[in-house]
């Protein structure tokens, strides 16, 4: 089959898994206003469905003994997720909202305005998961992914989750259910389980056309195909007004890529066959949310991101992608 049908068809795929995603969000949002929860926590809630996609792709690559595609969604999903949103959620925050007269002030001084609790509860635990990987895989004596590095990752999962809805709890609210959600529900999860299958068929072809390997494949197609339609989620979210919700998403996606979908890749015993890569890429991983953590603090009375500091984020993807093409894989 020509290469140019299978990248239609791969972003078909990836356009079918995330749609199902969406599906799947309104009840869990139902969900996280009847427990009260906070943006920041929710997010961390959320996340269980708007990973999805990143987590049906890993089970798929498993399953088909494409492990190293997976490998590469996880790292590359991660690196660019965090700029990409950051930014969009930047410009989509450039403009009032009304009844906030507050957001006038973050306008005036070019500020992408957050929660600080977004630190606590999300970023600060991300690199906590972050640096678990890195004991977990990098050492020279137990280097790889491993069934029981899997179950470690799991453990760490649920951590981060309890943590953030421990963290984050408030009065909850009244919801009404309601038939048409429960089949719609239904139905984003068959879209995401056939979408994932065909990202993974799709990437495989491209790879082999293209003569490179799975782990770049997955680093650079599969990584940014299921990243890329959570930009118009976010800019959404945002332009409405839910200024840290939309930005915030993005950190606890990652930390649901990082611990969920590293499960299925660990049980299938996945092995680093490049370990200069591996670890360049998660250097990378680790670097996008230190960034976050420095940054958001802008001063007592305000916290979030300047200008400048939005130009950090691209610049850090950027120095990644230079990096990549003349170190690692050697391009030029």
């Amino acid at each position: 089959m020509n290469v140019w049908l299978w990248v239609i068809i791969l972003g078909l795929a990836a356009w079918a898994a995330h749609w199902g995603a969406d599906q799947l969000l309104t009840p869990l949002k139902l969900l996280r206003k009847q427990w009260g929860l906070t943006a920041s926590a929710g997010a961390a809630f959320l996340a269980i469905v708007t990973a999805s996609p990143e987590v049906a792709i890993n089970i798929t690559s498993a399953a088909r003994d494409v492990s190293n595609i997976g490998l590469g969604n996880l790292l590359g999903s991660n690196i660019i997720s965090i700029p990409l949103m950051v930014t969009i959620a930047y410009f989509a925050s450039r403009k009032q909202f009304k009844n906030n007269k507050e957001h006038q002030e973050h306008l005036d001084k070019n500020v992408l305005a957050l929660n600080k609790r977004s630190v606590s509860v999300l970023s600060l635990p991300y690199l906590g998961i972050i640096a678990l990987v890195a004991i977990l895989t990098l050492p020279k004596p137990w280097r790889g992914l491993q069934p029981i590095d899997g179950w470690i990752m799991l453990g760490a999962y649920i951590a981060f989750l309890a943590h953030a809805i421990v963290k984050g709890k408030e009065k909850g609210k009244k919801v009404e259910w309601n038939k048409k959600q429960v089949w719609l529900s239904i139905a984003g999860a068959l879209a995401i389980a056939v979408g994932a299958f065909f990202i993974v068929k799709a990437t495989e072809n491209i790879v082999s056309a293209l003569n490179i390997s799975e782990i770049v494949g997955g680093l650079f197609i599969t990584g940014l195909m299921t990243t890329a339609p959570e930009i118009f989620k976010t800019w959404s979210v945002v332009k409405g007004g839910e200024v840290t919700a939309g930005t915030t998403s993005v950190i606890a996606d990652n930390a649901v890529t990082m611990t969920l979908a590293f499960f299925p890749l660990a049980l299938v015993i996945t092995p680093i066959d490049d370990f200069e890569l591996f670890w360049v890429n998660l250097a990378f991983v680790g670097l996008m949310p230190l960034l976050y953590t420095l940054f958001v603090h802008q001063s007592n009375e305000l916290h979030g991101f300047a200008k400048w500091q939005i130009f950090v984020f691209d610049a850090a993807y950027i120095a990644y992608l230079l990096v990549m093409v003349f170190f690692v894989l050697k391009l030029f």
